[in-house]
């Protein structure tokens, strides 16, 4: 099925909303506690909790309006329902901090799999964007690997380290405009690869 174009504007605001409401609703719960079934949690862990669903309306709309879900999209999706019911479940806000390790793991896993058969599956995801020669391609790829890596160690290390208010804010808006920032610089790069039509 072919994906429909949207509005720039809204598919941002549906990509970036969700992140962004957590953030805000954590600031406004982090000291309080609430009492749900004889269970007490944070307001970390009902930031969390509520994350869940927005993310999931948010890409569920995504769907209905493009016709079409990138494979990322649905990781992260499972992995947020995943962990996020593992935080609820046991009411333990590591399991939602190490999300944010296994998504950037995982990507810097497949990738690196890739690599060692000589692929890039970046292209493979991305190659209908971005028109690049192989060997772009390649350099790319590594290039990437290694962030999503030293994102991955990065995550640990905070959280592991720092407060939540220093992991949230570290979550929702560094790693996201290191990503943004190095693929922007990346592409900058590697202009002589890009295949432009004439």
């Amino acid at each position: 099925m072919a994906e429909r174009e949207i509005n720039p504007g809204l598919k941002q605001v549906l990509e970036l909303g969700p992140p962004l409401l957590f953030f805000a609703v954590y600031l406004y719960v982090r000291d309080e506690t609430y009492s749900i079934g004889g269970t007490e949690y944070d307001g970390f862990i009902v930031a969390a909790a509520g994350f869940v669903p927005v993310l999931l309306a948010s890409i569920a709309i995504l769907w209905k309006l493009t016709g079409k879900l990138s494979r990322m999209q649905v990781f992260t999706a499972v992995l947020v329902v995943i962990f996020g019911g593992l935080t609820v479940w046991f009411n333990d806000e590591r399991f939602f901090k190490m999300k944010t390790t296994i998504v950037y793991g995982v990507f810097a896993g497949l990738l690196g799999i890739g690599l060692l058969q000589g692929k890039s599956y970046l292209q493979w995801v991305m190659g209908e964007f971005l028109p690049m020669a192989q060997e772009g391609w390649m350099i790319l790829t590594r290039r990437l690997t290694a962030l999503f890596s030293g994102l991955a160690i990065g995550n640990e290390v905070v959280w592991r380290t720092m407060s939540t208010d220093a992991w949230v804010k570290i979550e929702t808006f560094a790693f996201p405009a290191i990503l943004f920032l190095f693929l922007w610089g990346q592409i900058m790069a590697l202009q002589k690869h890009i295949e432009m039509d004439d």
